[in-house]
């Protein structure tokens, strides 16, 4: 599918749940209702979208959350999308609490890479953040993850604390460990906006500082935005998700569909279509979800507009943990 800006549209992020099992403070505090599970899409409906965005061009599945690993049965489904015609590669974001309990299925299951958010490495910070008290149990489905050479991203959202000293521990775990450290920008949205993240220009200089012979790698630009840096001596490689600083809208190549079946063509804007709708009614024909499908690649903006002046009724006004992280 090729959108109004001549972007191909081959990844598609599906969040299976909005509950989550830690409560980070710029994403799900306390008080967040849930949605009742009657108005999350099933997994036969997710796969019925899958199957015809398959067939219209989507190649990349990330399942998202909330903790997607709350809801029962994520590798059968991991599985059945990996078996969909067409369907390159699945993948998982996890806050990583429950990953060790299901990490053999998940390998079984042949999930392709493993994105677990870690924002910090100090068990006091991080349970200030989360309010979850088990640092060591995430560090440990780090390990394990990797034991079975499945490919591992952190994603760390760093909340500017003054010193901003959290990405020195982050960054040095792409030195012991081959796995991908990810600094991701704070998204205005929700609870994000209270929060001032830290500027990802600031931790680059101060990488290249530290560290001689620092090189962009252009050879690892996957299906996702980060750009990537090699560092002499590291395992691994330290990346940067930059949606404010240095937009990367003009490569979007992605589409969402959040828990409760609306697809979405920007993470920025309300609008979307609901798929639910579409296919809880028996008397819409089969077509209607491919054709759903095409309108909302054909709804995708030029650009977010996080950085810019909108009409107020177009925005995003959900929590990130609503829409699907």
């Amino acid at each position: 599918m090729i959108d109004p800006f001549n972007r191909t549209i081959d990844y598609m992020r599906i969040s299976i749940t909005d509950r989550c099992n830690l409560r980070c403070v710029y994403c799900m505090p306390q008080g967040i209702r849930s949605l009742p599970e009657t108005e999350i899409l099933s997994y036969e409906e997710i796969l019925r979208v899958c199957t015809e965005a398959a067939a219209l061009g989507i190649r990349y599945i990330k399942i998202t959350g909330g903790e997607p690993l709350l809801r029962e049965g994520v590798p059968d489904l991991v599985r059945r999308l990996k078996n969909t015609p067409g369907i390159t590669s699945v993948s998982l974001t996890t806050n990583g609490v429950l990953l060790n309990r299901y990490l053999d299925a998940l390998y079984a299951a042949g999930i392709d890479g493993i994105n677990i958010s870690l924002d910090s490495l100090d068990g006091e910070r991080f349970r200030l953040t989360t309010g979850y008290n088990g640092l060591n149990t995430i560090i440990r489905g780090i390990h394990e993850s990797l034991s079975r050479a499945i490919p591992v991203k952190i994603n760390a959202v760093l909340i500017d604390n003054g010193g901003a000293t959290e990405w020195q521990d982050l960054a040095d775990l792409a030195r012991v460990l081959p796995l991908d450290v990810r600094f991701i920008e704070m998204m205005p949205i929700g609870y994000g906006k209270a929060f001032k993240g830290v500027a990802h220009d600031r931790i680059l200089q101060e990488l290249q500082e530290t560290y001689a012979g620092i090189t962009e790698d252009r050879a690892s630009l996957g299906a996702g935005p980060a750009v990537y840096y090699r560092i002499p001596g590291f395992k691994g490689k330290i990346g940067f998700i930059s949606a404010l600083s240095h937009q990367f809208c003009h490569t979007c190549n992605r589409i969402r569909l959040t828990a409760e079946g609306m697809l979405k063509p920007c993470l920025c804007y309300a609008s979307g279509i609901d798929l639910k709708a579409i296919l809880r009614d028996p008397d819409t024909p089969k077509e209607a979800i491919g054709q759903a499908l095409r309108d909302v690649v054909a709804m995708k903006p030029a650009s977010h507009c996080f950085t810019g002046t909108v009409p107020e009724g177009s925005l995003e006004k959900r929590a990130m943990v609503a829409i699907g992280g």
